[in-house]
C-alpha cells in the first residue's frame, strides 16, 4: 500500500457513524460481465442486517435495475436515471421526477439523424411515471448491446412524433450510444445550443447521457437524505464514472474502485479494489468487520 493510500485509510470514518451506503451499479458493484457476485450480495445483505440503509444510485431506469435490486433484497428510496427519478421501491412510488425539455431532445434527434449516431429517449409513462417507455429510431448493434446490458429493448418509432405527443411535458433522459471520439464531436454541439440548461454525462465508455441541468446523482442523493432524515456524515458512497462525482460531493465519504476513471479516483476519499475483484465487498468486509 502506498503512503498516499495509507493516509487516505487513516482518514476513514468511524463505522459506527455510518448509517447508509450508496452504490452505483455498472463498473462499481457489478462485475465486468455486468453481474452481481455472490460475495457482493452476501456482503450487502450483511450490511443491511446491521441496520444500514442501502441506496442504489444508477443511470439505469427502474426496469433496468430491478433484477439487481431484487437480488440484493434492498428496499426504500432509490436513485434512477442519474437522479432524474427517485422512487420508493419495491412499490415504485415516485418521490421526485425532473424532466428534460422536449426541445433539447428534439435537437438531439436531429443530431443523431445528421451524424448517423444511435440515439434513444426515455419517456415517462402516460398513466404511471415509473412505467418508462424507451424509444429509438433504428435497430443496430447499439440497440442490441443496450438490450443485452440492461434487459430493456427500446421500442422502434419516430422520435419526433413521440416528442410531439399531446400532454407530454418532457422526457426523463436521453442518450447517444457512440464511441468516445464521436461523443467528443456531439458534446460541443449540444452545449453550444443549450448551455447550462442541460446536464451531459458519460456513464459508460460509449454512453453519453443528456438530462435536465437540475439532474444529478448528487441532487438525487440530497432528495433521499431529506426524505430519510439522513445527515451527510452518515453517507458512504461508491462510484466509478463522471456521473458519480456529484454524488461524491454530497456524501460524507466516498470510495472508487481501481477501475474507475482517473478523475473519479482523484475525487474519492479512498481507492479500493476493482469491480473484477469484488472491491466494494472486500472493503465493506474489512471496514465493518463482517
Amino acid at each position: 500500500m502506498s503512503t498516499s493510500e495509507e493516509d487516505k485509510r487513516a482518514g476513514l470514518p468511524d463505522p459506527k457513524n455510518i448509517g447508509a451506503l450508496v452504490f452505483d451499479l455498472d463498473g462499481t458493484i457489478l462485475t465486468p460481465e455486468v453481474a452481481l457476485s455472490e460475495r457482493t450480495i452476501r456482503t450487502i445483505q450483511a450490511c443491511r442486517q446491521r441496520g444500514l440503509q442501502v441506496i442504489i444510485a444508477t443511470g439505469r431506469a427502474i426496469d433496468g435495475a430491478e433484477r439487481i435490486r431484487t437480488a440484493l433484497g434492498v428496499e426504500g428510496p432509490m436513485i434512477y436515471c442519474n437522479g432524474a427519478m427517485v422512487a420508493d421501491m419495491p412499490g415504485g412510488e415516485i418521490i421526485s421526477a425532473t424532466l428534460m425539455d422536449k426541445e433539447a431532445a428534439s435537437f438531439c434527434v436531429d443530431l443523431s439523424r445528421e451524424m448517423g449516431v444511435y440515439y434513444q429517449v426515455f419517456f415517462p409513462g402516460a398513466i404511471k411515471e415509473s412505467q418508462i417507455t424507451l424509444i429509438a429510431e433504428q435497430k443496430g448493434p447499439e440497440w442490441e448491446m443496450y438490450a443485452n446490458h440492461t434487459g430493456i429493448r427500446a421500442e422502434l418509432g419516430d422520435l419526433k412524433q413521440a416528442l410531439g405527443r399531446p400532454g407530454l411535458k418532457g422526457c426523463i433522459k436521453s442518450m447517444f450510444l457512440a464511441e468516445p471520439e464521436v461523443q467528443a464531436a456531439i458534446r460541443p454541439k449540444i452545449v453550444e445550443r443549450f448551455g447550462k440548461s442541460i446536464y451531459i454525462a458519460q456513464t459508460l465508455h460509449n454512453f453519453l447521457e443528456i438530462m435536465d441541468a437540475k439532474v444529478s446523482k448528487g441532487q438525487g442523493l440530497k432528495i433521499v437524505m431529506e426524505h430519510c432524515s439522513l445527515r451527510r456524515e452518515e453517507i458512504l458512497a461508491f462510484g466509478d464514472e463522471e456521473n458519480d462525482l456529484p454524488m461524491f460531493a454530497e456524501a460524507g465519504f466516498s470510495a472508487a474502485p481501481s477501475n474507475a476513471k482517473d478523475s473519479v479516483k482523484a475525487a474519492a476519499n479512498l481507492v479500493i479494489g476493482s469491480n473484477a475483484e469484488d472491491g466494494v465487498a472486500a472493503f465493506l468486509e474489512e471496514f465493518f468487520k463482517l
